[in-house]
C-alpha cells in the first residue's frame, strides 16, 4: 500500500459487499451500510472500470453479453470480486455472537478497512469493546467518510493506527482500554498479502499476552493458490489483480502447515472450512453465478 493512500482492497471489498446488499437474492452477509462509505462517484467509476475491463475477466463472457453492461458487471461482481468478502464475513460474524453469548468483552479487527461491523450491531455498545487496527490513511479515509454521511462511531469502538504487518504493539490497545481478557480476534483478507514468517510472527505476538480461550477466525489461500486457475481464471485473476494494486499476495499455506504454525502460537483449530465446504454452507442452490472461491479456506482457532 502505498503511504497515505487508503487501501483499494478494502474500497473494492466495499463496493462489493454494497452491490450483493443492493442487487442479489437470497443474501450471504446483507451490509447494508457499506454503500455508505463509497460515494455514488467512487461505485459509479468502480463499476464502468469493471465493465471495461471484462476482457481481462473473460474474453467468451465479454462476447456473450456484449452490449448487456448490468448483467456484466453482475457476472464480474458475482464470479471474481464478492464470493470471498461475502462468505468469509457471515462466518466471522457468526463466531462473533456465539462467543458474545458466551462472555466475550473484547474484539480486535485486524485489517479492518471499510467495515461496518459495529454500525450494524449498536446492541453490543455497552457488552462489547470493539478494536479496529489498520493502516492510518485508511482509518482516516474511514473517519472522513463516517462525517461526510453523519454516521457517529458508538462509544465502544475505537481506531488504532498501526502497521501490524510489521511490528504488533499491545501498548497501542492498552492505551484505548484493551484489558487482558478473553479477546477475539478476525484476521481476513490479510494472509495472502504477508509472508508465512510474517504471519507466524503476528500470530505469536497476537496470543502471546491473552488468555486461554481466546480465539482467532482467519481465511488463507492453501497451497494451490498460484497453480490454480479456477472458474473463468478467476484465482488467476485475482493474484494479478492484486499485484497490478499494488499489494501483492505473498504466501499459501498447506493446511498441516497453517496447523502447525498455529499450534506453534499456542492455537489449536476448532474448525476448519475448505472451499467445498464453504460452498454448502452458504452458496449452495443458487440460481445467479456465485459460488465459494477456490483456494480460499476459513479457520477458527483457540487459544489453549
Amino acid at each position: 500500500m502505498n503511504k497515505g493512500e487508503s487501501s483499494l482492497t478494502s474500497l473494492i471489498s466495499a463496493f462489493s459487499r454494497a452491490y450483493h446488499s443492493q442487487f442479489d437474492t437470497p443474501k450471504i452477509f446483507d451490509d447494508y451500510l457499506a454503500k455508505e462509505l463509497i460515494t455514488q462517484q467512487e461505485f459509479q467509476d468502480i463499476q464502468t472500470n469493471m465493465i471495461q475491463g471484462i476482457q481481462f475477466f473473460n474474453k467468451e463472457i465479454a462476447e456473450k453479453l456484449n452490449g448487456q453492461n448490468e448483467e456484466l458487471l453482475k457476472w464480474i461482481v458475482q464470479t471474481q470480486l464478492s464470493p470471498t468478502p461475502l462468505a468469509r464475513a457471515a462466518y466471522c460474524e457468526k463466531v462473533v455472537h456465539n462467543e458474545v453469548m458466551l462472555g466475550l468483552q473484547q474484539y480486535v479487527i485486524l485489517g479492518a478497512g471499510l467495515d461496518t461491523f459495529s454500525l450494524r450491531h449498536p446492541e453490543f455498545e455497552n457488552i462489547l469493546e470493539i478494536f479496529e487496527i489498520d493502516h492510518p490513511a485508511t482509518q482516516q479515509f474511514k473517519k472522513k467518510r463516517l462525517t461526510e454521511v453523519e454516521i457517529t462511531l458508538p462509544s465502544n469502538v475505537h481506531y488504532i493506527s498501526m502497521d501490524f504487518t510489521k511490528k504488533f504493539s499491545y501498548q497501542h490497545l492498552m492505551d484505548n482500554g484493551f484489558d487482558n481478557k478473553k479477546t477475539f480476534f478476525s484476521l481476513l483478507g490479510v494472509s495472502y498479502y504477508l509472508t508465512k514468517e510474517e504471519t507466524s510472527s503476528l500470530l505469536n505476538h497476537l496470543f502471546a499476552n491473552v488468555p486461554s480461550g481466546s480465539s482467532i477466525v482467519l481465511d488463507y489461500a492453501d497451497e494451490k493458490l498460484f497453480t490454480e486457475k479456477g472458474i473463468s481464471n478467476r484465482v488467476d485473476n485475482m493474484v494479478k489483480m492484486a499485484a497490478a494494486s499494488g499489494e501483492p499476495m505473498k504466501s499459501c499455506f498447506t493446511y498441516k502447515e497453517m496447523e502447525k504454525m498455529l499450534e506453534n502460537s499456542g492455537l489449536l483449530i476448532y474448525e476448519h472450512l475448505s472451499p467445498n465446504t464453504i460452498n454448502e454452507l452458504y452458496f449452495d442452490n443458487r440460481e445467479d453465478y456465485l459460488t465459494a472461491f477456490e483456494t480460499i479456506h476459513y479457520i477458527h482457532a483457540v487459544k489453549k
